[in-house]
């Protein structure tokens, strides 16, 4: 993937994986996923709320914004799909996480 991030961005990345890992001990993959998505989109819904002084303001930017998050989640689930296509093997080998 190539991100204008910082340094710490996958280490975060991994911190939000590293404790779905650890739901999945206790529910289903499914149920883990759903929730994750949940909690992204809520976040991103108050760091979108954070950059408005009104609702009104907000509501003008509401398709911008849904269009914005939509566009890089897509980009970066395309990544990743493409990236767990080629190592298939390597990720999915019994015990392994990745």
């Amino acid at each position: 993937m190539n991100h204008t991030a910082d340094d710490n961005f996958y280490n975060r990345a991994d911190e939000h994986i590293n404790l779905s890992y650890e739901q999945l001990k206790e529910i289903s993959r499914g149920k883990v996923s759903a929730s994750m998505m949940y909690a992204v989109a809520r976040f991103n819904a108050w760091v979108s709320a954070s950059g408005f002084e009104t609702p009104e303001q907000m509501q003008e930017a509401r398709d911008d914004t849904i269009r914005y998050f939509i566009t890089e989640y897509k980009k970066m689930l395309e990544d990743n799909l493409d990236d767990y296509i080629e190592n298939f093997n390597k990720y999915m080998a019994p015990g392994e996480k990745s």
